[in-house]
């Protein structure tokens, strides 16, 4: 969603590194760029005002133009600065109350139904017992998307019956929660195309029947500035309590992101960064801003690793690696963990420096890695244990078991044995701790 703006910042900052010296002249030249910049990004002309004049007034003092590297100190200010535009800091989400009752609100068509389903088995991974309910009794089929939704992330669906009074669901959801001891309630409420009074009066008396701890405003991120005008109208007569962005993975322009938390003053609490029931995430400003930046977010990186990676598979393989016996079988199954973690496109993105080296989507072959798979699937596992068995024409036979060519199989063959003589002398004076990342950090454009 940042790409063109990512793109546009770091021409301005190439130009300043450029610089021995500045001057007020550069910084405001390089305000000129930041400011257009964000302006097509979509971005609230009033944020965008604010958010140059804060740079401009920190950027022009003594301290930042006669420092001994003034360039660095203008982005580290620019990195600042953005961050508080975004929330400054990362703000948890207020689960209090027995059960503690979230309230997703927003326009039709924003996500709602979805990120319930996905924010329950967020909850869900991390201990908590949520109970979805759906409380939109007017949009066709919206009572069976969110028994979908629960059944394929397997978090519990609150039945109604035949009943479709939204302020008796949420009471007698919250009943059943108590007596069956969930500790989450998540009301799907119903929305429409447009905010009218009667959409409104119906959420003001839920709330005042549910007294939620959360009430999460559903916002697309591709509608752009009219998600941020929704978001006020929503705050003005709810007071929500944060902000939810949906399709954070798209290809809009992000003004919504930058202009949201200044315009309604309510922090983002979760982004959703793709189509997967996983893809929630908790919001971080600051490593949002490293991002828009080109400064990576390795911090990010990691955490996704650890809970996808299988941590025994991880272990697994580093005693492996030690004792010099992985094999193509210990392969596949990292090609399985890598396949967790999503497209290499949004992990790449995450590292240091990649969006100055202009890597886009285009230039990383997805199909790498299901080629690879499809060829170790083509194998005998004792082929996968033993692989110096593989003469032409075992290699032929899975050529054409899995759709590719000889000479591909004898490149994954050549950088299998580079891999596995790079893991046994990494593996030297390295615990099986330590390996064990190794092993989650394997990647597989080594095989392309």
């Amino acid at each position: 969603m940042f790409d063109n703006l990512q793109d546009k910042m770091d021409r301005v900052f190439k130009t300043l590194r450029g610089e021995a010296v500045l001057n007020e002249w550069h910084i405001d030249s390089a305000l000129k760029e930041i400011r257009v910049a964000l302006l097509e990004a979509d971005v609230h002309f009033k944020v965008v005002k604010d958010f140059t004049a804060r740079v401009r007034e920190k950027a022009v003092g003594g301290d930042v133009l006669t420092a001994f590297s003034p360039a660095q100190q203008v982005i580290k200010i620019v990195r600042d600065e953005l961050t508080e535009l975004l929330g400054g800091e990362q703000v948890a989400l207020a689960l209090v109350g027995n059960p503690a009752v979230i309230m997703m609100v927003g326009l039709q068509g924003s996500g709602k139904t979805t990120t319930s389903g996905k924010l329950g088995l967020h909850l869900k991974n991390r201990g908590r017992r949520p109970l979805l309910v759906p409380c939109d009794v007017y949009r066709p089929a919206a009572i069976d998307q969110l028994r979908v939704v629960a059944k394929d992330t397997k978090v519990p669906f609150h039945e109604i019956g035949e009943l479709r009074d939204p302020l008796e669901i949420a009471r007698k959801a919250i009943a059943e929660a108590k007596t069956l001891l969930y500790d989450t309630v998540i009301l799907d409420t119903a929305g429409r195309l447009h905010i009218d009074e009667e959409l409104m009066a119906e959420l003001q008396k839920i709330k005042e029947i549910a007294r939620p701890s959360e009430i999460l405003f559903v916002a697309d991120a591709m509608t752009g500035q009219d998600a941020v005008k929704s978001a006020k109208q929503f705050d003005d007569t709810l007071s929500v309590t944060g902000i939810v962005l949906t399709k954070l993975d798209g290809d809009a322009r992000g003004g919504a992101a930058l202009s949201i938390k200044s315009v309604v003053n309510r922090p983002i609490k979760l982004v959703g960064v793709g189509e997967k029931y996983a893809d929630l995430d908790l919001f971080y400003p600051d490593r949002m801003a490293q991002r828009i930046l080109g400064m990576g977010d390795v911090l990010s990186l990691i955490e996704k690793v650890e809970t996808e990676i299988d941590q025994k598979e991880a272990a697994r393989l580093a005693e492996r690696v030690s004792k010099d016996k992985f094999t193509l079988e210990d392969l596949r199954s990292q090609l399985q963990q890598v396949k967790k973690m999503g497209p290499m496109s949004q992990i790449v993105k995450m590292l240091p420096n990649m969006g100055n080296m202009k890597i886009k989507e285009d230039d990383i072959d997805e199909s790498a890695v299901h080629r690879m798979e499809a060829i170790l699937n083509s194998m005998t596992g004792k082929e996968r244990e033993h692989p110096q068995l593989l003469n032409g024409s075992r290699k032929k036979r899975i050529a054409r078991g899995s759709g590719t060519t000889v000479q591909e199989i004898n490149q994954l063959l050549k950088q299998y044995l580079q891999m596995k003589k790079m893991m046994k002398s990494f593996s030297k004076g390295m615990g099986p701790r330590r390996l064990g990342r190794l092993a989650k950090g394997f990647k597989p454009e080594m095989f392309q």
